[in-house]
């Protein structure tokens, strides 16, 4: 019945939804029964029931009906969140995954809803019985409350809207603001807003206090009605228009306003008019307002309203979705004009030299502009590529929470930087080095509360997400307030597994000590778990961000808690590289694995047990000649260059003929022709059309025999 496209946009649509109600659910069992959570959640569950029901997903949509129904109880206050409504919430939340991946995967709705619905109507009875427990017992304190409000309560002028005011009532509304959550509409207004908010308009309820003492309060009405017209239409106002003519208003009135303008805006216009103390305004939805009529009036505007926009066209549609595979296709075009443009400015000298300056200045024009143009694409198509963090840093959270319970621990997860972008292949690594990194938090690093509050630290853990734009590089921070890693417990953990000797251990520093997180098989949890223990884990994490040109930091202090920093690059398809030779031939050095060059005589490189070493401020470097590496022929001068590679906690120096510079090149596959080379990750082609190698510095770094060099430098 639906097209791929359809089905595409309704997976899409349920997973923001999905997402929407995981998250609120967290805001409402750390805040309680917050009225705008309470709110979103309906609204998603009601957008999914819809959606299912359309699609024929008749269990998702029996499913999120309670759900709906749970929430709309706690909208008009006739349930209380409790601690057991939220976890059997959360156990429907992952019911109605399941049924997501399973009819992404079989089309079909086999998964048993029946035992979460029964758990759903029993809490349900549970929490509206703690209602009704909550309401007796608030009685008695409630009989004697307005005496007392009596007593403090200063005299209430006699008709308005606003709360405190007596007379002419303000529109139907729940909530705890005196908005609520909108204001009552009757069934041929709400057809006028649904109608106006499909062609761009914003539906505004606005209170506005007028002052008391006001001598003219009709013809303050009429200014601003008339300033609000300007912007907008007015549908309705309370008291009625009649009144507000005649002054019949008491500190104030309402009006319902349909513009295509900000409330910040709305809200200025109003202040700029004289003896207004007070404007509220809050914006209103077509299906979230009361369904009773409320008082007041539909002017005659609305028809005329209805008759104007009759003949507008719907919004234009400003965004189009893209298969990634065509996004790439773009990327890899672009990065053949940053190629061209790089030959060309090699010919423009070639020009110079062969026909004149001015025939060279046309070219260098020409040059220049197509640079321009080539720099501006270039930025558009990473642009296009890019994806917030939030992709993967909102399932985070829930993981946590599942954790931190399961552990019966109690954790503070704070999340910064969502909105900070990331190329889409980066976004899809990231995000299992982020959950195992995550995982040893909340198991190594949060103390139980009795622990912490033994520690004088306090009982509720906090862990810090955080990601930002530092130097051209995204900066991911996980940091948490709990144990830290104490070297000393590092050194005995690898002695109990075999690891290293105890003579081995006791010659670690403590920063290589604490390096040993890194270590395959290497874990400080005495029992296995399903969340640690099997040594595991910290090696990948550092592997994985690496294969990306990333790199992996740590600090941590015993008793304050471990704080890890992730660099990564913000695309892969583009990157500065240091460019070498090697007899004729160029290779290319990615800048984030480049530690630093040297130019050395050949007399300071040093032999340590047939290993070639050099000594570099004091430190021991083992060192490579790539000649050799790729069995080829060099051509070397006088002085001995070296780069200086670094990959994880380990350096190598790598000899090379000749330094050419950076130079920013664009990564292009061996293909499958060559395949996977050791010490090679791709190729580049530079401006004269020869092709530069790219070295693989983790490659190097591990095949190089760099181990068994510094065993012998440290010997």
């Amino acid at each position: 019945m639906f097209t791929d496209e359809e089905i595409s946009i309704f997976f899409e649509e349920l997973e923001e939804k999905l997402q929407v109600i995981s998250d609120n659910l967290l805001l409402m069992e750390k805040g309680g029964s917050s009225s705008e959570a309470i709110q979103e959640i309906f609204r998603a569950a009601h957008t999914i029931k819809g959606s299912s029901a359309v699609m024929g997903y008749e269990k998702m949509s029996a499913l999120t009906h309670e759900i709906e129904n749970i929430f709309d109880r706690l909208r008009q206050g006739s349930l209380v969140v409790n601690e057991a409504l939220v976890d059997t919430l959360f156990e429907a939340l992952d019911t109605l995954r399941a049924l997501k991946e399973e009819i992404a995967k079989t089309k079909t709705e086999t998964t048993d809803i029946a035992g979460i619905v029964a758990s759903l109507r029993e809490c349900t009875v549970s929490c509206e019985a703690a209602s009704v427990a909550g309401v007796a017992g608030g009685a008695a304190a409630a009989k004697e409350a307005p005496a007392a409000a009596a007593k403090e309560a200063p005299p209430a002028p006699t008709a308005g809207v606003f709360p405190e005011d007596k007379g002419t009532e303000a529109p139907a509304a729940g909530g705890d603001s005196p908005f609520g959550g909108g204001v009552a509409l009757s069934d041929v207004e709400e057809s006028l807003l649904r109608e106006a908010e499909v062609r761009g308009y914003q539906a505004y309820w606005v209170e506005i206090g007028i002052d008391p003492a006001c001598q003219m309060k009709a013809a303050r009405a009429f200014l601003i009605f008339e300033t609000l017209q300007q912007v907008g239409e007015i549908i309705k106002s309370v008291p009625p228009a009649e009144d507000l003519q005649d002054g019949k208003y008491g500190s104030g009135f309402g009006v319902l306003i349909f513009t295509q303008e900000d409330a910040g805006q709305i809200k200025n216009l109003i202040f700029s008019i004289a003896e207004v103390t007070n404007v509220k305004i809050r914006q209103i939805r077509a299906g979230f307002a009361a369904a009773a009529p409320g008082p007041g009036e539909v002017t005659a505007a609305a028809a005329a309203f209805r008759e104007r926009i009759a003949d507008q066209p719907r919004d234009n549609i400003k965004t189009v979705r893209v298969d990634v595979q065509k996004l790439d296709a773009l990327m890899n075009l672009v990065g053949e004009l940053v190629i061209d443009r790089t030959r060309l400015d090699r010919f423009v000298d070639v020009f110079e030299s062969r026909y004149g300056d001015e025939l060279a200045e046309n070219m260098l024009e020409i040059s220049s502009h197509l640079g321009q143009v080539t720099n501006s694409l270039q930025e558009e198509i990473m642009k296009a590529r890019m994806l917030p963090v939030a992709y993967v840093f909102n399932r985070l959270p829930r993981m946590v929470r599942d954790l931190a319970h399961k552990m019966g621990k109690e954790v503070d997860f704070i999340i910064e930087g969502r909105e900070t972008e990331l190329d889409r292949n980066v976004i899809e690594v990231i995000g299992d080095p982020l959950i195992h990194l995550l995982r040893n938090s909340v198991d190594h690093g949060i103390e139980p509360p009795e622990e912490r509050i033994r520690l004088g630290k306090p009982r509720t853990g906090k862990i810090l997400l955080k990601a930002a734009y530092v130097e051209g590089q995204i900066e991911i921070t996980l940091a948490d307030d709990g144990r830290g890693m104490d070297p000393a417990v590092m050194r005995r953990k690898a002695v109990e597994k075999g690891l290293l000797s105890a003579e081995a251990a006791a010659r670690l520093t403590d920063k290589e000590a604490l390096d040993l997180i890194f270590t395959p098989g290497f874990s400080t949890s005495a029992d296995v778990s399903d969340v640690s223990g099997r040594g595991v884990g910290m090696d990948i994490v550092r592997n994985q961000i690496e294969q990306i040109n990333g790199s992996v930091e740590y600090d941590s202090a015993p008793g304050a808690g471990t704080t890890f920093t992730i660099k990564l690059p913000l695309t892969l398809a583009i990157i500065r590289a240091l460019m070498v030779t090697l007899g004729e031939q160029v290779y290319a050095f990615p800048l984030t694995n480049v530690v630093e060059t040297l130019a050395l005589k050949p007399g300071e490189i040093r032999r340590v047990r047939h290993n070639e070493v050099i000594v570099v401020r004091g430190r021991v470097l083992p060192l490579i000649r790539l000649a050799h590496f790729f069995n080829q022929e060099s051509n070397p001068g006088e002085r001995v260059f070296v780069v200086v590679l670094g990959s994880g906690d380990k350096k190598v120096g790598v000899v090379v003929d000749r330094l050419i510079g950076e130079q920013e090149i664009v990564i292009k596959s061996l293909g499958s022709y060559l395949g996977q080379v050791s010490g090679l990750s791709g190729a580049t082609i530079l401006g004269d059309g020869s092709v530069a190698l790219i070295v693989d510095a983790r490659s190097i770094v591990k095949e190089g025999g760099v181990e068994e060099a510094a065993a012998y430098a440290a010997g």
